[in-house]
């Protein structure tokens, strides 16, 4: 079964010595890899029939963790204030433009200043009827939150920026190189038509949930998870 290939192309040119786009799942957070598996690091039903694992079990919530790709910041970005206005400065590479308020006045993440943006180096293709994702990436601290998009990078291969929001517009720091700015997922665009489930639909619904009930452990995992790649 031949694989789609998603294609990320340095603007700067392949000579020059930024980190490439990486598989989100070589950068598992820190939080989640140590968070342990079950309360108390025992593997055993939790006393009253149920379950002890903690959310390092929970398979969707691994599988957005790893979704994707990881865009990281080519550069080091210093956050101050002056006069209670976010300032920014940075070492290099022009990373950092600005859209101002009055473009997304009533967007619920506006925090009374303008919108810095990261200038993404990395041009995306993707095949043939897949576009891509843009996300902050997931269940990841951050001091920022870029604003998501859906670009249809079949046919726009030009790099995609990503305008953010300070989560706390007082913060003053260091967003040190290599500071995750952005997850891309790809995917199929495909029409869809919503529906509301049958009675034979709702027989299908309660049948999963029986089978679920007879594992303690891994359930979804191990009776219905499907593993996804992305090298």
């Amino acid at each position: 079964m031949s694989k789609a290939i998603i294609k990320f192309t340095n603007k700067l040119g392949n000579n020059y010595p930024i980190d490439p786009p990486v598989s989100a799942s070589k950068l598992v957070p820190d939080w989640y890899k140590n968070t342990q598996s079950y309360v108390g690091g025992e593997k055993k039903p939790d006393g009253q029939g149920g379950i002890s694992g903690t959310i390092k079990r929970c398979i969707p919530v691994f599988d957005a963790i790893t979704a994707g790709y990881i865009i990281t910041s080519p550069c080091d970005v210093y956050v101050s204030q002056k006069e209670g206005i976010p300032y920014y400065e940075w070492s290099s590479l022009d990373i950092i433009s600005f859209h101002p308020i009055e473009q997304a006045p009533e967007h619920p993440a506006k925090n009374g200043f303008s919108y810095p943006k990261w200038m993404n180096p990395w041009a995306i293709r993707t095949p043939k009827g897949y576009s891509v994702s843009f996300m902050q990436p997931v269940h990841r601290e951050s001091v920022f939150k870029i604003l998501e998009g859906v670009v249809d990078t079949d046919n726009y291969t030009a790099p995609v920026n990503f305008p953010f929001v300070l989560t706390d517009p007082t913060f003053e720091g260091l967003i040190p190189v290599g500071t995750p700015i952005a997850q891309v997922v790809p995917f199929k665009r495909e029409s869809w038509t919503m529906e509301i489930g049958s009675e034979e639909d709702h027989k299908q619904q309660t049948s999963v949930t029986q089978k679920l009930q007879t594992k303690f452990f891994d359930r979804y995992k191990t009776i219905f998870w499907q593993r996804k790649e992305y090298k």
